[in-house]
């Protein structure tokens, strides 16, 4: 069987939510990070059941629609300080460098973080090449 070929990307690239109808959101691709991550608020854990929010209301694709999601897990993560914490991992379809993929992510606080998704090395291994003298490899930016 044929695999498909590696599509370049940059180290910053816009990416899309194509369930959520959320476009061209600036992500981080981060070769130094093992899971991706996205900015979540409203988390909430019931009966087998999370709830969530993408984003938080200080952001522009903050739209507070409820997600929920049964098929997650709780992982701990090491954060960039080198701590472990603990957090929920959801799978979210995405649409990158025009492939549309179904990626885990942790979701996370990104409150203070300049890009609202972190997109790690599982999500790009044997779909994506990044070059790191581009940003914006695939953006319209």
């Amino acid at each position: 069987m044929k695999s498909k070929p590696l599509l370049q990307i940059g180290t910053i690239e816009s990416l899309s939510l194509p369930d959520e109808g959320i476009q061209d959101v600036l992500a981080k691709v981060d070769t130094g990070a093992y899971s991706s991550a996205i900015w979540a608020s409203a988390i909430r854990e019931h009966d087998g059941e999370l709830s969530f929010v993408l984003f938080g209301e200080t952001s522009p694709y903050y739209t507070g629609k409820v997600l929920t999601a049964t098929n997650y897990k709780v992982i701990a993560v090491k954060n960039s300080f080198g701590q472990s914490e603990f957090r929920y991992k959801v799978p979210i379809k995405i649409k990158l460098a025009g492939r549309t993929i179904r990626a885990q992510f942790t979701l996370a606080n990104r409150t203070n973080n300049r890009y609202p998704i972190l997109v790690g090395r599982r999500t790009l291994r044997s779909k994506f090449l990044v070059d790191v003298s581009k940003k914006y490899y695939r953006g319209k930016f």
